[in-house]
């Protein structure tokens, strides 16, 4: 059992080791500079840990749901009445012009989840389709943690796997690159605000393409030019996006007119993710993959998976649709049973807009109902979180205490999973940006 894995680990740490390895963990941090903003990345003092089986089980029931989404992917792509089911913006539709093909537009994307792992118990509740963050900072605190003294003495009686993520990360992007049409090696520019917290995490990146001989550049698009056929940074080229600025605020702030657009449009840069990313990462793809008229676009495994880890969601309307195999009116339904569900905008990211109804008053709840309305929103059906013990320096005594966790794989190439974000927090709204919470890395274990 994983928790005798937990106890053998906690039972190594006291006051005296908690502090000198809190201690060595944070000076580390300050040499690497693992921080989000001005917090450290991670505040406890044990990572995540799965067993082989738990971590196949996982990985096989992730990359069957890749599969309903490169699904319905294709069938949105195509039809205009379909993609009506994802509750669109107009600058989105001139977007997918832009997108010149190829069966996956993604790279690189992550599905957000609850993972009971001792009972099989998995539920995802979000789709990373467009620019998933977290793979520099994982690697990074995985090495720390290998470094500190509780997980070398925890390996001499457990095997421990590293999966690390970033060069999996640059190999998907270059074999886009040639997949684009790109020859030889490309130069990179690593697209985001000046004033993101994850700018450490982009570094990270940056220094590992330059480490395996791709030049690459840190750069703001504000800062960005398109001259001469060529998409430039001052007088860097560059061939190849990784973008990590969201398309939504890229508009917003630059208009469509913008010279990473306008490279796009003209052939002149491979950019990843692809636009037609957006249509997966609505949150009203989840409303798509579990909405009974769109059944028929799916095989008998992957409505498996779907009826079994994709919560019910639908986006808000005035509508009838079925609950647990009868019809409901959908909006006199949300308000009687609000305890049930979670109102989620359906473009945003970090937690912003995000409305538990079962935190909510009453009250509350059915205003929150009718915003909905008037701005693409999601309603999802609440799903359970997992709660594990963490241990942690707190005003210098070892703390254990529990921590809401999620378990969030990545995917590559839109088929492949490999690597976990792990994140943690005191609060059920799981998220990082959201302005609390922790990430540790995640390891596979073996029994010596």
């Amino acid at each position: 059992m994983l928790g005798d894995a937990v106890s053998y680990y906690h039972g190594l740490l006291n006051d005296q080791i908690a502090a000198e390895a809190d201690g060595i963990m944070r000076w580390k941090f300050r040499q690497r500079n693992l921080y989000f903003g001005e917090r450290p990345i991670c505040t406890v003092l044990r990572p995540y840990f799965y067993f082989a089986d738990q971590w196949r089980y996982l990985k096989y029931e992730t990359q069957i749901l890749l599969s309903a989404f490169r699904r319905a992917h294709e069938a949105c792509l195509h039809s205009a009445d379909m993609r009506a089911q994802l509750a669109l913006e107009d600058y989105e539709e001139t977007l997918f012009s832009l997108d010149f093909g190829g069966a996956v537009p993604w790279t690189t994307t992550r599905l957000d989840s609850f993972f009971h792992a001792d009972r099989g118990e998995l539920h995802y509740v979000e789709y990373n389709a467009e620019t998933p963050a977290g793979m520099g900072y994982n690697d990074i605190l995985a090495d720390v943690f290998l470094e500190l003294d509780p997980m070398k003495r925890f390996q001499e009686m457990y095997h421990v796997e590293n999966m690390t993520l970033v060069g999996d990360l640059t190999s998907a992007l270059v074999m886009a690159y040639h997949e684009w049409g790109g020859v030889g090696t490309p130069q990179s520019g690593i697209v985001d605000w000046h004033e993101v917290p994850t700018l450490s995490e982009h570094e990270i990146i940056r220094a590992h393409f330059e480490k395996v001989g791709i030049k690459a550049i840190l750069i703001d698009p504000r800062e960005l030019e398109y001259r001469s056929g060529k998409l430039w940074a001052y007088d860097f080229r560059i061939d190849l996006v990784y973008k990590r600025v969201l398309y939504s605020e890229l508009v917003e702030r630059m208009g469509m007119n913008n010279p990473i657009l306008n490279a796009v449009r003209d052939r002149a840069v491979m950019i990843t993710n692809s636009p037609s990313a957006k249509l997966m990462a609505k949150k009203a793809s989840f409303a798509f993959v579990s909405d009974e008229q769109n059944a028929h676009l799916f095989n008998s495994e992957q409505l498996r998976a779907i009826h079994e880890h994709i919560p019910w969601t639908r986006l808000v309307r005035e509508r009838k649709t079925m609950y647990q195999g009868e019809q409901v009116d959908l909006l006199p339904f949300l308000v009687q049973n609000r305890e049930r569900f979670v109102l989620k905008p359906n473009d945003e990211y970090g937690g912003k807009g995000v409305v538990l109804g079962w935190e909510t008053p009453s009250e509350v709840w059915e205003q929150e109902l009718k915003h909905a309305l008037s701005a693409p929103f999601v309603v999802q059906e609440r799903v359970n979180t997992i709660v594990r013990d963490f241990p942690a320096l707190v005003n210098g005594k070892l703390d254990i205490s529990p921590r809401y966790v999620d378990a969030n794989p990545y995917a590559f190439n839109g088929r492949t999973v490999y690597g976990c974000l792990t994140r943690l927090s005191s609060l059920s709204l799981l998220n990082v940006t959201a302005g609390g919470g922790s990430v540790v890395p995640t390891f596979l274990l073996y029994k010596k």
